[in-house]
């Protein structure tokens, strides 16, 4: 019986697996199965290996902190790597942003930026988008409203938090400039019947709707939302888990936009696959959060921390944010031809690499055994692909920043064959 056979059962059945892959070994833009078989990995890892997978220079920054201090306790030493971090995060995000948290996951920092909204404002409420994914950690499940698998069977959730539509334009069935004005009436309204400015610390947004569906919201309506928030004394928390560290073609999706959050939340991309999260804002505000009422043990890991470095390094030296940037124009002109082939791909979005193409039959969302059956094919032809999205008919496109033209060719190859197999 193999180490698989033997163990693979015990497992939790709370984990979902998505394919029957078992795999040792990964480099680059590929995974290799066990069975020899090599996937062109397009999942990257939920959005995590931006550089790819082991690639050198982090692999070296890795080992060499490992001979040197694994666990520096961030209360007890402060340890050279995250001062290094802090020193090049200062060179790639706002100048306004000058204060930095570290904590191990996405829903860790999220629940660390509504503690900061709430502590800096003194006011208890928060207001997050329809389709929104922030978490699954008891705070961060009442945030989180893009499928009802991550709340189910756990209410009541924290109280305090109120939804808003989020600018879906194509959901919506309108221009950017009703979305947009449509958007900004329904917050208003919010503040008027349901949580006022005085009880609301923050509205919290990701720039790119990740796990809701790939949405890009009009630019009109995120320069309006700063302007909401400053005219009512709102915080403005951007959650740049899955959109940051190049993923859409800038550093941060928030540069699209010109609008800079007063906090923000980063994790994925930020070290490669190592465990590492931060919570970002104005030091104006985080000095307003009370010596210790929040930490963690691990935060800020001197080996996460390493790596994170180099990350960072690597990105710039090897512009990995133009590279998206230029392929995601690529593979978004590759995957609108196939929309003008299949009417069943109703739109195609996404800034750079993060690319969303929605599947819908007469205008409603189609099947999601449809968008299954598509993955399937793919995954047999070996390209891995994700689904997202609340009927979960939207198929994501997230390939590590190094891809190549040569690969989307490959992957937009594999897509059309598999369309045609599927449909």
């Amino acid at each position: 019986m193999s180490l698989y056979e033997e163990n693979f059962s015990h497992m939790s059945p709370v984990w979902t697996h998505i394919f029957p892959i078992q795999s040792n070994r990964a480099e680059g833009c590929y995974i290799y199965a066990d069975d020899g078989k090599k996937y062109l990995d397009f999942t990257c890892g939920i959005g995590v290996t931006n550089t790819g997978h082991c690639h050198p220079k982090v692999v070296e920054a890795i080992r060499e902190q490992a001979g040197l201090f694994l666990h520096a306790q961030a209360n007890i030493v402060v340890h050279k790597p995250m001062m290094e971090l802090i020193a090049e995060l200062r060179t790639i995000v706002n100048p306004a942003i000058d204060g930095f948290f570290f904590s191990n996951s996405g829903a860790e920092a999220l629940e660390g930026a509504v503690k900061l909204a709430r502590a800096a404002t003194g006011k208890p409420n928060i207001i997050v988008f329809s389709g929104s994914f922030h978490g699954r950690t008891a705070g961060t499940m009442a945030l989180t409203t893009s499928k009802t698998i991550y709340r189910s069977g756990f209410q009541p959730l924290p109280a305090g938090v109120f939804v808003a539509p989020y600018p879906y334009a194509y959901k919506l069935g309108m221009s950017e400039e009703k979305t947009t004005e449509y958007c900004l009436a329904a917050l208003e309204e919010l503040l008027l019947s349901q949580t006022s400015p005085a009880e609301t610390a923050a509205i919290l947004i990701e720039p790119e709707l990740g796990e809701g569906g790939y949405v890009v919201p009009p630019a009109a309506f995120m320069q309006g939302l700063r302007q909401l928030c400053d005219r009512h004394g709102l915080l403005l928390i951007f959650d740049e888990v899955q959109s940051g560290f190049g993923r859409t073609g800038k550093w941060f999706a928030q540069e699209h936009f010109g609008v800079t959050p007063d906090i923000m939340t980063v994790a994925k991309g930020i070290a490669s696959g190592l465990p590492l999260s931060g919570v970002f804002s104005r030091l104006d505000l985080m000095k307003k959060w009370q010596t210790g009422s929040h930490g963690g043990t691990y935060g800020g890991n001197a080996l996460a921390c390493a790596a994170a470095v180099a990350t960072i390094r690597a990105m710039r030296e090897e512009d990995m944010p133009g590279n998206a940037a230029r392929r995601g124009v690529q593979l978004t002109s590759g995957l609108r031809k196939f929309q003008k082939e299949y009417p069943i791909i109703g739109d195609v979005r996404g800034l750079g690499l993060m690319i969303g193409t929605e599947f819908t039959v007469n205008g409603k969302p189609a099947d999601k055994s449809i968008v299954k059956n598509v993955i399937h094919a793919c995954q047999e032809r070996g390209l891995l692909l994700l689904s997202c999205g609340t009927y979960d008919n939207v198929i994501r496109w997230i390939p590590p920043l190094i891809v190549t033209e040569e690969q989307i060719n490959d992957a937009l190859r594999i897509f059309g064959e598999s369309l045609e197999e599927a449909l």
